[in-house]
């Protein structure tokens, strides 16, 4: 139902994401909205890897809600407030995708804030199923 799209006459993606993802119309698809770390008790971690790694069992949770999985993600959308929290995210992405044999297409977005200064990530997904 999936198949990832990357060609071997262009550079490799620089992580573990696809260039692109094709997939049959859907009968079911998730989009979420951007999810901000924010735990149960309204406490936000401090570290950008706390962070996305809050958001991605946030998501998670959503996915499953959905009688979704991991492998049904197509597309993720993920801003980070500095280019230092790349490395940050891409580690907790890359944790939350371990084990998995194709991967997403990913976009990952510097901006300037959200909307408390806390927040240091955010990201959004796409997901599919039968």
């Amino acid at each position: 139902m999936i198949t990832t799209v990357n060609p071997a006459d262009i550079a490799p993606t620089f992580g573990h994401y696809s260039h692109g993802v094709e997939f049959a119309l859907p009968k079911r698809m998730l989009k979420t909205s951007g999810q901000l770390a924010v735990d149960m008790q309204k406490n936000i971690p401090e570290s950008a890897f706390s962070q996305a790694t809050l958001i991605f069992e946030n998501l998670e949770k959503i996915l499953i809600s959905s009688k979704m999985k991991r492998e049904n993600i197509i597309h993720l959308a993920a801003y980070v407030t500095e280019r230092s929290y790349m490395q940050e995210y891409m580690r907790a992405r890359d944790n939350y995708f371990q084990g998995l044999s194709q991967f997403p297409a990913s976009t990952l977005i510097i901006v300037s804030g959200f909307t408390k200064p806390e927040f240091k990530v955010e990201i959004e997904l796409t997901a599919i199923s039968n």
